[in-house]
């Protein structure tokens, strides 16, 4: 029922009402333009006067904490412990003794960033270990097998190192992750020797994008490569210790149900099953797993909040139902909570199953805070959950925060908890004769809310995708709603079923089940991927806009008052930002055999010595262009010889790579910048890039200037840390701005640490 008798003026939400316009606190008139200013100031104290009110903080301490651990992560060198410690400490206390004053909020955020910035660097402190800076390419290791990933064309495993030999090296990883043919990886848990080909971890392919080092240095891994020759199996010298163990026997569990998986399906199928169940997604077909991307409906793929929604959900929902044939339980015993209880334990057998992944981790505890609160008699759906869950996983794993999974999951769950909250309630507040009652009689609120989800989803995670993977989703909706209700309904309920027939016999007909409702999601992955305009490119922006489009999630996510709208206008500003952004005339990979120029035509044209598809389809897909990396119009307005290729650029300039010190000497004269890896004669009037530049900064983009060009690298001048440490012998070019220069000599003589890596 509409609320009666309500004030004139008096607005919903907050505490206070809308002074008369032109009304003083005296009780008389103001002009009627300082009124109307007044007004509105009062009004806007009176909004934040209730987003700061009780119970109204929680919620952003996490955000805070999350701000500390990104400035963290943007530092050119690693900050001093013990300073973060204190630092930390002092504002806490601070924040504790002003907790009755007005700057108690303040204070507390303040505190919350300091300890974010403290955690993060504790964190790095704990699990650092050795990083290879140069490539091995010969060496001796032996280990045990920590993981196996079984994968499309190659399959890959980590290798906890006991042993390493390498001729002219004394450097000693701890783990490194190497790739091996198909149905050739050692078994989880197995002691075996081998000699392999080691590179350093890979950096980000240009400026701004994913730093691959980092990802793997949390993961203590130190190096990357491949095996040469066999793979030989012997007895360990000692006992792997426990988590070895365990790690064999949840590997063996995961074979054991994909293996019974494989007995009633094949295909993409099969490895969709699996994926959903183990979490083990690398062996789908690429033109499968890029349709689930290109629909919307990849998130299926990477076990996270729906997938253990839904362990959850489904578990309680049986066992409430079970128990409540028992009258007798029902009405002496809490059978809501013993539901709650074992959907938990169902949803951490899950997690263990599943890898521990952090989008996992995140879903898990939110899970867990969830149903925790159901046995404690507390609202379970709540931006407390939210925050709680938050602080719960970027405590244990700062790292996470620059993780695509964990900043798309996030903001998925905000969006959803928001709607949850805020959204629902207004919608479906409305009299038993109304058309909207009507419309739920016939089920259209449950797709009213499907369609809202999908939505409100989609579109907080749209920044995300859009920075991490140059891409959106224009018909992310229209997929969800066609494939999730069946996945939904048919297909986890059927694979939890599996499992649970597996011990008895009886799984076969369930993973036929299974796989009846993974057809219908592939049918509609890749009918929405064909549509016109499926694939939404979106060019690379920098963090900047990603970071105020974060700003507006959180505050329509989290505002009560209509001060949220706020947000809204800080997520157009973002948009308009990142539409802005001026992409790259030039982009250098970090070993400088491959160099892409924006033509005349104002697509990049590729010169290159050596072949990186990897390389080159990120420089694509980073500039919003379609083309594949063996297109030939990537060579289009390129001319070369064997010395070299030079190309134009939008304003007529010539760019050169010089393959052979002979063409340098007509490339100074007439190019606007030379690329290449030997040393420029001296007195050469063009700006240069050669290699000592590139192994020190690494992958470049550069912008045209009025006189040079302007320069961001993957390792600018002082960036120093664990994940990319700086050799002692870097170059270092002019910070962010390059102009010719006279060469200096070069020292011939390698650094200590490239000796020891060699």
């Amino acid at each position: 029922m509409a609320e009666r008798g309500r004030a004139p003026g008096r607005s919903q939400g907050y505490a206070g009402t809308w002074p008369a316009v032109g009304a003083t606190r005296a009780g008389g008139f103001a002009p009627s333009g300082l009124g109307v200013g007044s007004s509105i100031i009062v009004t806007l104290r009176q909004w934040t006067a209730a987003e700061a009110g009780a119970g109204r903080l929680l919620p952003w301490v996490p955000v805070a904490f999350g701000v500390g651990i990104a400035f963290y992560f943007t530092a050119d060198h690693e900050p001093v412990r013990w300073v973060t410690a204190i630092a930390a400490g002092v504002l806490g206390t601070a924040a504790f003794l002003l907790r009755r004053r007005k700057l108690f909020p303040v204070a507390v955020m303040i505190a919350a960033m300091a300890a974010g910035f403290a955690t993060a660097t504790w964190r790095t402190a704990w699990i650092a270990h050795r990083v290879l800076a140069r490539p091995i390419y010969s060496v001796q290791l032996a280990g045990f097998v920590e993981t196996r990933d079984i994968r499309e064309r190659t399959d890959r495993f980590v290798l906890r190192v006991t042993q390493m030999d390498a001729p002219r090296s004394s450097i000693k990883l701890e783990r490194v992750r190497l790739s091996v043919r198909k149905g050739t990886a050692p078994e989880v848990g197995s002691f075996v020797e081998l000699k392999a080909r080691l590179q350093p971890p890979l950096a980000p392919l240009r400026p701004g994008s994913y730093d691959f080092a980092r990802d793997m240095f949390f993961q203590g891994i130190g190096a990357s490569g491949f095996v040469m020759g066999a793979i030989k199996t012997v007895e360990p010298p000692a006992s792997g210790g426990l988590s070895l163990r365990y790690a064999a026997f949840m590997q063996g569990l995961r074979d054991a149900i994909d293996a019974r998986i494989r007995t009633t399906l094949d295909g993409d199928k099969r490895s969709i099953a699996t994926a959903l169940l183990t979490g083990r997604r690398d062996a789908i077909t690429t033109p499968v797993n890029d349709a689930m991307f290109i629909s919307g409906l990849g998130h299926v793929l990477s076990i996270s909040g729906y997938h253990m929604a839904v362990v959850a959900g489904v578990v309680f929902f049986t066992v409430r139902a079970l128990l409540a044939l028992f009258p007798v339980l029902t009405a002496g015993f809490p059978i809501k909570k013993w539901a709650a209880a074992a959907a938990l334990a169902a949803a951490t057998f899950y997690l263990l199953l599943s890898g521990a992944e952090v989008a996992t981790q995140r879903s898990f505890f939110m899970t867990a805070v969830v149903l925790i609160a159901v046995m404690v008699d507390r609202r379970a759906v709540t931006f407390r959950t939210l925050a709680v869950a938050a602080m719960i996983v970027l405590a244990l794993a700062p790292e996470a925060l620059v993780h695509p999974s964990f900043q798309m999951s996030f903001a998925a769950t905000l969006g959803l908890v928001a709607l949850v909250q805020i959204g629902m309630p207004r919608m479906f507040a409305s009299p038993d004769h109304s058309i909207a009652a009507k419309v739920a009689l016939w089920g259209g609120r449950e797709l009213m809310t499907l369609m809202l989800a999908s939505f409100f989803a989609g579109l907080a995670t749209t920044p995300y995708a859009a920075f991490h993977f140059h891409r959106v989703t224009p018909y992310g909706v229209l997929a969800n709603l066609a494939a999730m209700p069946v996945v939904s309904a048919l297909v986890m309920p059927a694979g939890l079923l599996g499992l649970l027939a597996m011990p008895f016999g009886l799984d076969g007909v369930f993973w036929w089940l299974m796989g009846l409702g993974i057809d219908w999601m592939i049918a509609v992955t890749e009918w929405v991927a064909r549509l016109p305009g499926a694939i939404g490119r979106m060019a690379a922006f920098g963090i900047g806009p990603l970071a105020v489009a974060t700003l507006g999630i959180v505050l329509l996510g989290l505002l009560r008052t209509p001060l949220r709208w706020s947000g809204a206008i800080v997520l157009l500003l973002a948009t308009v930002w990142a539409l802005v952004v001026h992409q790259p005339d030039v982009l250098i990979s970090g070993d400088g055999h491959n160099v892409a120029v924006r033509g005349k035509d104002g697509q990049l044209h590729l010169m290159r010595s050596a072949k990186d598809a990897f390389l080159i389809k990120e420089w694509l897909a980073a500039d919003a262009d379609a083309r594949d990396p063996a297109d030939p119009s990537l060579a289009n307005s390129v001319s070369c010889d064997e010395a070299g290729c030079v190309t134009s650029m939008t304003g007529g300039a010539l760019v050169s790579l010089a393959l052979r010190p002979e063409a340098l000497d007509d490339d100074c004269d007439r190019a606007a910048l030379i690329v290449t890896q030997n040393q420029p004669p001296a007195g050469c009037a063009a700006p240069s890039i050669d290699l000592e530049h590139l192994r020190g900064q690494g992958t470049m983009a550069l912008r045209r200037t009025g006189d040079g060009f302007s320069i961001e690298a993957v390792r600018p001048k002082g960036f120093d840390r664990p994940w990319s440490p700086r050799a002692a012998s870097d170059a270092e070019a002019e910070p962010g701005f390059l102009r010719p220069a006279v060469p200096r000599a070069v020292d011939a003589t390698p650094p200590d640490d490239l000796q020891a890596d060699e």
